[in-house]
């Protein structure tokens, strides 16, 4: 292989990238050919990933809690980029809601009503739906010496008050607090007869708004302002230092409502006087703030989705087809003899994978299953099924990841119940998340015990089954098996580092046999063999295999990169990066499948894996890669997962030398020469599992 050219390791920032994503996302709240309902949910998508994104990420930047003369330069410019970019995301969010979408509603007749634009019958209404409903559940604080600022949970609306005059003691403590409780709902309908043939609501921010007066009797509203506190909310638990994992984190979460303060939102009219008092309370910078023209969550607005009750506004329902490799009516375990399946999720339905496990817990001749859970939901039919198996009297083990960011509560539920009834829970290994995706059930046949399997790009929810695209793997393959139960074996035990035949496993493997697999096609371009790369992913972030990616592309091989959200290598950058390229496809569902394609000449091999190529999959978690051996599949994955994507010119973002990104819109309008709609990948293959048998 030639010298390669010393790497740059001058990596895109990831958080800006981070962002950058979002930004992606908020233009699809922009199209115009985007049904408007569908259009709002995107908004308050952006919203819900910005949330994230400050309780995670922004901690992150200690520049929140200190002054600037405490940081080093580069961590000083690296927080004002990062706060100029969240402030410019938010600012166009706030701009669409209001210069565009509302508008939009209105002129269906669909509206939100203000104070000011309310008719003396409505008000009566509101000021009875107030006196009914919502007063008896505030309760504000005025604050003295005996009553200091009251605790202010993550993410909670809150109002900030200036009263004049006394209070009945005679003093003139000026400033109080009322915390709106997350029990009421944030938007109202009005009833028919005051809104006639329109589609009217109230805000209860602006119900509480119009009558701060009555929770203060005998006192004067001055200025006010609505605010809220995003706090950080990554759960911190030394698990070397704690004797049970699951009641250490049912305990952080009581705690994780009143982390550190990294974001204050408040009005925009919102009166420095008070936002400066909220700052000091909350020991946030001036560029922590955020004067928001709306209410101070988009988030809530996603009630309004099912309160308009406008199936017209909404996608046209997309009915994902019952996976076409299985016979219905014939035994699934008898099908994976013959071979391996492919579902394809959500374009297949999800049905496939609880069909596979559902056959086993009914089958008398299933002895054990296992199985691994990150992120399945509160309310799970999967999970139930597993209740089921145990009370029939199989072996089920379940590996319960506790610490699956913002699931923890709801895994550690479900942890409890299985227990309960007698299955054998185990959550992985201490300082590592398992984040693999996979399902093991033993079945006697004969004298013998024959395992069948299901491994997954993605999680073992069926709601997210319909919105994020995925595949199963179901397979009979004795290697892949015989894997799937050593790794199980090293989750419960902690055994020694396994050898295995078929899977990759993170953190002992993945990384460096990913590595070997990018240096052998570069070492094969160096050579004179034409080399390709194709890999399709969430996040690229790791160092390592992004160098390997940068030798590989300046030994001559064609690398693309699918990366739907952060990427840290820049594509083509001159001298660096010529021949990788980078695109980012967002649509109707969430990209999540990870696909890893190598090729050296003829000889191809392709990888399915729950992994993203973050050093935080590749040494801090438990991760699994796979070889789709099958020809046949193997076609299908890179036609489906691969190609459609790459010829993708509808709902693509190629990234620039620079890092940004520019929207293709070379198919939009017309498809040769006639006036017909250009379709995206996602779209193609709707129609293809819509006209499927």
């Amino acid at each position: 292989m030639p010298t390669p050219v010393p790497v740059d390791t001058s990596w895109l920032d990831r958080d800006l990238s981070l962002l950058a994503f979002n930004a992606r996302v908020l233009q699809w709240a922009k199209k115009t050919d985007v049904p408007l309902l569908e259009r709002l949910r995107y908004l308050t998508i952006v919203s819900s990933n910005l949330d994230e994104f400050f309780e995670v990420r922004a901690a992150l930047y200690t520049s929140l809690a200190k002054p600037k003369a405490d940081l080093s330069a580069i961590d000083a410019k690296a927080q004002e980029s990062l706060s100029g970019v969240a402030h410019m995301l938010v600012e166009q969010q706030y701009a669409l809601y209001n210069d565009v979408l509302i508008p939009a509603f209105a002129k269906e007749g669909v509206r939100i009503v203000s104070h000011s634009e309310r008719t003396l019958a409505q008000r009566r209404w509101v000021k009875s739906l107030f006196e009914r409903e919502v007063r008896p559940l505030l309760l504000p604080v005025g604050l003295d010496p005996s009553h200091p600022f009251p605790q202010v949970a993550n993410k909670s609306l809150n109002f900030i008050v200036r009263l004049s005059g006394r209070d009945a003691f005679g003093r003139e403590n000026e400033i109080a607090i009322v915390k709106v409780p997350r029990s009421l709902p944030r938007f109202i309908r009005m009833p028919e007869k005051l809104s006639g043939k329109r589609t009217l609501f109230v805000s209860i921010s602006s119900v509480i708004r119009s009558h701060l007066e009555d929770l203060f009797p005998g006192r004067t509203v001055g200025d006010f302002s609505q605010f809220r506190v995003t706090r950080h909310s990554d759960l911190s638990v030394d698990e070397e230092d704690v004797k049970n994992l699951r009641t250490a984190l049912r305990q952080g979460l009581v705690h994780r409502n009143y982390g550190q303060a990294v974001r204050l939102e408040v009005s925009a009219g919102c009166p420095e006087v008070l936002s400066d008092l909220l700052l000091r309370q909350f020991e946030l910078p001036t560029s922590a703030l955020y004067r928001v023209h709306g209410p101070v969550n988009l988030v809530r607005l996603n009630q309004l989705i099912d309160l308009v009750d406008q199936p017209k506004w909404l996608w046209p329902r997309y009915e994902a087809s019952f996976p076409h490799q299985l016979a219905p009516n014939t035994p699934i375990f008898e099908q994976l003899q013959k071979g391996d399946v492919l579902i394809h999720q959500p374009y297949e339905s999800f049905d496939g994978v609880l069909a596979f496990l559902r056959e086993a817990v009914m089958d008398p001749d299933v002895l054990a299953i296992k199985q691994t859970i990150y992120r399945t939901g509160s309310d799970s039919v999967l999970m139930e099924l597993l209740r089921q198996a145990v009370q029939r009297g199989k072996e089920v083990t379940v590996v319960v990841e506790l610490k699956a960011r913002f699931d923890e509560e709801a895994n550690i539920n479900w942890a409890e119940k299985l227990e309960y009834i007698g299955a054998q829970v185990v959550y992985g290994i201490v300082g590592l998340k398992t984040h693999a995706k996979m399902l093991l059930v033993s079945r006697r046949e004969g004298r013998d015990i024959r395992r069948y399997a299901h491994l997954s790009t993605g999680n073992y929810n069926p709601k997210t089954a319909r919105l994020y695209t995925d595949l199963s793997y179901l397979t009979a393959n004795p290697s892949l098996t015989a894997d799937m139960e050593t790794v199980f074996g090293l989750l419960a035990n902690q055994s020694r580092i396994p050898k295995l035949n078929k899977l990759i496993l993170a953190p002992f493997h993945l990384q460096r046999s990913l590595i070997e697999r990018v240096d052998k096609v570069a070492k094969a371009a160096a050579s004179g063999v034409a080399g390709r790369i194709i890999l399709k992913m969430n996040s690229l972030t790791d160092e390592k295999l992004m160098e390997a990616l940068v030798r590989a592309g300046q030994a001559g091989v064609e690398v693309d990169l699918i990366v739907r959200g952060a990427c840290m290598l820049p594509a083509q950058r001159a001298g660096f990066s010529d021949n990788i390229r980078v695109r980012s496809i967002i649509g109707r569902f969430l990209e999540h499948s990870r696909v890893f394609y190598f090729q050296s000449g003829t000889n191809e091999s392709l990888y399915l894996s729950s992994a993203d190529w973050m050093n935080r999959n590749m040494l801090r978690r438990v991760e699994l890669a796979w070889p789709v051996e099958d020809a046949a599949l193997r076609q299908r994955i890179i036609h489906e997962c691969l190609t459609l994507y790459l010829a993708d010119a509808v709902d693509a973002w190629t990234m620039g030398a620079d890092g940004h990104y520019t929207q293709l819109q070379t198919g939009r309008g017309r498809v040769a020469g006639k006036p017909k709609a250009a379709l995206g990948a996602q779209d193609k293959l709707m129609a293809i599992y819509s006209s499927k048998p």
